[in-house]
């Protein structure tokens, strides 16, 4: 399956399944393990294993999940966002001021690389030092390029009950997240209809 750091960094809120919310950057120690999980994905644009988080790269991160989930839930409009967030979300105006000055704290330039034997691809030659700087630009831009492509539109904020994600549909009638996701929405709607069945029935009364 297809991954992004965007949609990676705003999964980062999540069901905790016992029907409260868990948030996988509530600590320092815990960012530094989120950030180590996403190697594969940003090994590309810095030395992710190297960097140890502390508090306030953690206030960094979490402050550009919320620029990201503000943009997400406007990407998903007129449908609803994820209900983790919906009341107090970053306003869209804010957030992408956010996002953009993240970006631009790193300065890079494109560069093309072209082996003898194989295809040409282009990669990020970036003049900052401070992988901090490198991990947080990065994921800004990952965010930037995942609401300026094709995949935005089929971005979804999950409907299932108790389930608060982001998701990108993989075809045409996917509701829900993953399998699991799609057994509870199916449970409480059978609950609901006999729930109001059993309300309608004379002979319940």
């Amino acid at each position: 399956m297809e991954r992004w750091p965007a949609l990676e960094l705003a999964s980062t809120i999540r069901h905790d399944g016992e029907g409260g919310v868990a948030d996988d950057l509530a600590t320092a120690p815990g960012t530094t393990r989120w950030i180590r999980a996403q190697a594969d994905l940003l090994a590309g644009c810095l030395p992710v294993g190297g960097i140890t988080a502390d508090e306030d790269l953690r206030i960094e991160i979490t402050e550009l999940r919320r620029a990201v989930r503000a943009l997400f839930a406007r990407a998903v409009s007129p449908a609803p966002p994820s209900p983790a967030d919906a009341r107090r979300l970053m306003p869209a105006d804010q957030a992408l001021a956010h996002l953009n000055s993240v970006a631009a704290r790193e300065p890079v330039v494109p560069q093309l690389d072209w082996p003898q034997e194989g295809d040409p691809g282009a990669r990020l030659l970036s003049a900052q030092d401070d992988p901090e700087v490198r991990l947080l630009a990065a994921l800004a831009r990952s965010a930037i390029d995942f609401l300026s492509g094709p995949r935005r539109e089929q971005l979804r904020a999950c409907t299932a009950p108790r389930c608060v994600r982001y998701f990108v549909k993989s075809h045409g009638r996917q509701e829900w997240c993953k399998p699991s996701c799609g057994n509870r929405a199916r449970a409480a709607r059978h609950y609901r209809r006999q729930h109001v069945a059993t309300d309608h029935d004379p002979a319940s009364s």
